[in-house]
């Protein structure tokens, strides 16, 4: 069993934190909001004062932040104090070349980094059914796949540094179309006077069935627009889907629309609610 530390307890990284203190490992945890880590004790966790105490003590270290710039500053803050050897490894959805170039900096100095972007919801990083897309150094990507399998389904390197995100960035194109599918269908057949009930159960059990109708259709139904995956975070992603389209020369415009709706609730205030609040976009 590790010495494990987990940086950022959210809606993804406190369930996923869980499942390695019941997994057996000896769990280190820190958070920007420290009430965040309180349950996480409550599992056996230990709490760092702050990220250099962690980074002394932990041999492996998840992050599961924002942005590229925060993790950036995390990681960066805590390469003056790991052992070397130490093995990084981060779960957010950042910037492709920011992987590469924090994989190039820690090598640098005797770590390792994996990025190792996720896949599944807040309810698979509830049942501990992610999936994992690792870019990596062969025997990094292992060591860090081995750590993980406490909340994994399934777990794979997909390339050299750097690739974990640019296949989260074409499962994130998935998803958004997948949201606008649902959302336009359900809305079209509200619209039309239908049983939106009946027209979830029957569509979501035909070809027109999908993950996003299964588990976001609920929320739509429910008008439960409670987080999940909000609208910054969705946003945030698509906006790095944007930049590495423009970088390879392809159009994504079904990735540019559920961006554009989305920016709609965003101008709303609503940019903490689930991506699934789309379906009221389309209501108007």
């Amino acid at each position: 069993m590790a010495k494990v530390g987990f940086v950022g307890l959210g809606v993804m990284g406190g369930p996923m934190a869980g499942h390695l203190i019941k997994g057996g490992h000896q769990v280190t945890v820190w958070n920007r909001s420290a009430a965040k880590s309180e349950p996480l004790q409550e599992q056996g966790a230990t709490i760092a004062p702050d990220l250099k105490s962690l980074a002394e003590t932990c041999e492996v270290i998840f992050t599961c932040v924002g942005r590229s710039e925060d993790v950036a500053e995390v990681v960066r803050g805590m390469v003056p104090h790991a052992k070397p050897g130490t093995l990084f490894i981060d779960h957010s959805t950042i910037e492709p070349s920011m992987a590469r170039t924090l994989h190039k900096e820690l090598k640098g100095q005797s770590l390792k980094f994996v990025d190792a972007p996720i896949t599944g919801g807040s309810v698979g990083a509830q049942s501990g059914t992610l999936t994992i897309f690792c870019g990596g150094d062969h025997d990094d990507v292992v060591h860090a796949m081995n750590i993980m399998l406490p909340y994994t389904k399934r777990a794979e390197r997909v390339g050299d540094s750097g690739s974990g995100q640019v296949m989260k960035l074409a499962n994130q194109i998935a998803v958004g179309g997948a949201l606008l599918g649902l959302c336009e269908s359900i809305a079209f057949a509200k619209k039309a006077g239908l049983d939106i009930n009946q027209a979830h159960s029957m569509i979501g059990g035909g070809a027109g069935g999908s993950w996003a109708f299964e588990n976001y259709g609920a929320k739509v139904l429910n008008q439960d627009w409670s987080p999940g995956f909000s609208v910054k975070n969705q946003r945030k992603d698509f906006g790095y889907c944007e930049s590495a389209a423009k970088e390879l020369g392809i159009e994504i415009a079904m990735t540019e629309l559920a961006n554009r709706l989305l920016g709609e609730l965003q101008k709303q205030g609503r940019e903490e609610e689930a991506t699934a609040a789309l379906y009221e976009v389309y209501l108007k």
